[in-house]
């Protein structure tokens, strides 16, 4: 019986353009980060804390990637900080072409970092190259210790792993030892930062280490 994978042109014409965003970004020494994770984790929280964090030292944008709306990338610009919003219309991940037309709306030579914040899912998105320097997971403890059990991909895929809303673990029963053996078996070389974005608690020492990775491309 014959089979058609209609999947693989698409990944494949995705992939073509990542490698020429790739390009783009490595041209300009801007260093991107893929966001990656479930609606309600914290990732805007996260990344205006982030941006705080860094923005003495280098000028960042947001890509935010959402179903429908704008609010996110609303939050964002009230902070100063340059922000496109990209509405997939259903669609549950970023794609490149997507990504290339909100590039195309920034000056990349002003710019060191991209933040992009995906579609809330903890599936699809892990499929599909943006052309970033690397994703990053984050997961909130009222989400579940078991998570890089139900979704090993999205742990795998990451170069970091943000765990968020620290502050509440007497609240819920999240077991961190067994997220932590989890994520070690998943990804040893990933680490895990422990955060309250809301806080600011823990997000120096995640903040520092991106810094390194930014620096490291100028």
């Amino acid at each position: 019986m014959a089979h058609i994978d209609l999947k693989q042109p698409i990944l494949d014409k995705n992939d073509q353009l990542a490698a020429e965003l790739r390009q783009r970004f490595a041209d300009n020494h801007v260093f991107v980060v893929d966001l990656l994770a479930s609606p309600g984790s914290g990732k805007t929280s996260t990344i205006l804390a982030t941006i705080d964090a860094l923005r003495d030292e280098f000028n960042i944008a947001v890509i935010e990637g959402d179903i429908a709306s704008s609010v996110d990338a609303e939050r964002i610009k009230a902070q100063g900080t340059p922000a496109v919003q990209i509405n997939t219309g259903g669609a549950c991940h970023l794609e490149s072409a997507m990504l290339k037309r909100a590039i195309d709306m920034l000056d990349l030579e002003r710019l060191d970092l991209i933040i992009i914040e995906n579609v809330g899912n903890l599936v699809c998105p892990t499929d599909f190259d943006l052309g970033e320097n690397m994703k990053v997971m984050i997961l909130s403890v009222p989400e579940g210790d078991d998570k890089p059990l139900k979704y090993p991909g999205v742990f795998q895929a990451a170069e970091a792993v943000i765990l968020n809303k620290v502050d509440t673990l007497p609240v819920f029963n999240f077991d961190e030892e067994a997220f932590t053996s989890s994520v070690n078996q998943l990804n040893p070389q990933a680490p895990i930062f422990r955060i309250a974005a809301t806080k600011e608690q823990g997000v120096h020492e995640w903040a520092e280490w991106l810094a390194d990775k930014i620096r490291a491309v100028q």
